[in-house]
């Protein structure tokens, strides 16, 4: 299968690349970004990966669904997508408001629309991650990042609704983790108490990317990954590898 991994340089699209590479029944691996996804590095590859199944595309504008023709070309055809791109909350207070919108929700549903545009495979599988405390109904705003959260909800509405109306072209799965953390990246100690009191849940970085790639090439358990689900099935996948 062909599986585009956009946000290609960011923390878990880094991970779902390094186990993509090795997982057999992904043939081609588009990595697509605003600039080129650095080679991995030999040391961090997991057995039996293959680099030559890895390209790295860069796109200057997600701005529009009419992606040039040289990108169309490399994102044609493809069976899956999984979406990272995102403002998180810890980048909220150095980006404008209409930056981290156009981010976090337009740049998402003109990517559905472009790439599942772009191939008859059917179905074409979307992964949209939002995280744990987005919600889709704004009266259910929450204290704390209100707006942030309801942002990610409208997000994860307009691409539910597309793929709805796709008339089964399109499947979708929300991923909505909580505090990812992973071998080089930890959360802080006080950071895991106040995150514990709010309810957020942890998941590492390998987990999610073990979930969402068995997703993408076995299909989708279920239309929304809350954490707890991507803790779980990532453990499956990590234990059966091993």
């Amino acid at each position: 299968m062909k599986l585009i991994v956009a946000g290609s340089t960011g923390f878990v699209a880094t991970e779902i690349i390094r186990q993509s590479l090795s997982n057999p029944s992904i043939t081609s691996i588009v990595a697509l970004g605003r600039k080129p996804a650095p080679t991995p590095v030999a040391s961090t590859l997991l057995p039996n990966a293959d680099l030559s199944k890895l390209k790295s595309v860069t796109l200057d504008n997600f701005d529009t669904t009419d992606y040039p023709d040289n990108v169309k070309s490399e994102l044609a055809n493809a069976d899956a997508c999984i979406w990272t791109i995102a403002i998180t909350p810890s980048q909220l207070k150095s980006t404008p408001w209409e930056t981290t919108v156009k981010v976090c929700r337009d740049y998402a549903v003109n990517g559905i629309k472009a790439i599942s545009s772009l191939t008859e495979k059917k179905p074409f599988r979307f992964v949209y991650i939002s995280g744990s405390n987005a919600v889709r109904d704004p009266a259910k705003k929450p204290l704390l990042l209100g707006d942030y959260c309801v942002l990610r909800g409208e997000a994860e509405n307009q691409i539910l609704e597309f793929a709805k109306n796709s008339g089964g072209k399109v499947e979708v799965a929300i991923a909505k983790p909580g505090i990812i953390s992973g071998p080089t990246k930890e959360t802080g100690a006080l950071a895991k108490v106040f995150f514990g009191i709010i309810g957020i849940g942890k998941v590492r970085v390998g987990q999610i990317a073990g979930a969402l790639v068995e997703g993408v090439t076995k299909g989708f358990e279920k239309e929304t990954y809350e954490n707890a689900d991507l803790v779980r099935i990532g453990g499956k996948v990590a234990a059966a590898k091993e």
